[in-house]
């Protein structure tokens, strides 16, 4: 009879041990941070990040639109051109390449305009505007590569400075070291270097994808002056 209550008592011990710690578990509240928050915990280095990455954000929507509206072609664009010099109607032609207003368009108005000089002079002439269509297409990647090299090296900052600011701490704290004395230098450190890094590799691929785009216009560019050319000798 003893047994039996020792171990009847031993059950609702456990029981109520089990209670009481789940009890506790459900009242221990979770900590949360939000996006917000972890940013401003990496201090005066993410300030500077943010502002890179609307510059770069910037850059590539206008470049976007502007490259989107240079890559629109006509097909037919060169069968009509042939067509007006063929029938002398120059001035036809010079208005329908202001018409399309793309760069090759642009490049064919200009050798348009030196018909009638020798081919070396037209060829010059539509390689000089070609330089500066191009020149009008790159308006502003150098920057957004500048940003793709530079955002994670500002990170690496960061850390760095976060690092110092750990260990001054931690000097300073004498023989009684809390780790909350440490926590506003390691957030900084760790941060700093995640939002570089997102930064930089956002700026990265966008820049690739540029330049892409203005590698196939200037691929198309160079098929029409070929054309050109060819009708002009």
């Amino acid at each position: 009879m003893n047994l039996l209550t020792l171990l009847m008592a031993q059950d609702v011990a456990m029981q109520a041990g089990e209670e009481l710690a789940t009890e506790v578990m459900t009242e221990v509240p979770v900590a949360e941070m939000s996006l917000l928050d972890m940013a401003m915990k990496g201090g005066w280095i993410m300030l500077i990040l943010a502002l890179l990455s609307v510059v770069c954000f910037y850059i590539f929507f206008e470049r976007f639109s502007a490259l989107r509206k240079a890559s629109k072609d006509d097909p037919l664009f060169m069968e009509r051109i042939r067509d007006y010099i063929h029938t002398g109607d120059m001035k036809s032609a010079v208005n329908y390449c202001r018409m399309t207003n793309t760069p090759a368009a642009r490049m064919i108005e200009k050798g348009i305009s030196r018909m009638g000089r020798p081919a070396s002079d037209v060829q010059a002439a539509i390689e000089n505007a070609g330089n500066l269509e191009v020149a009008q297409l790159e308006r502003h990647l150098p920057v957004m590569a500048t940003i793709a090299s530079g955002a994670p090296m500002i990170g690496f900052l960061g850390t760095v400075t976060g690092m110092v600011q750990a260990f001054w701490e931690m000097a300073n704290a004498g023989n009684i070291i809390d780790i909350t004395l440490l926590s506003s230098g390691i957030y900084q450190a760790m941060i700093t270097t995640v939002g570089g890094l997102v930064v930089g590799i956002a700026a990265m691929f966008a820049y690739n994808y540029l330049v892409g785009k203005v590698d196939n216009i200037v691929n198309e560019m160079e098929a029409k002056t070929l054309a050109f050319m060819d009708l002009v000798n």
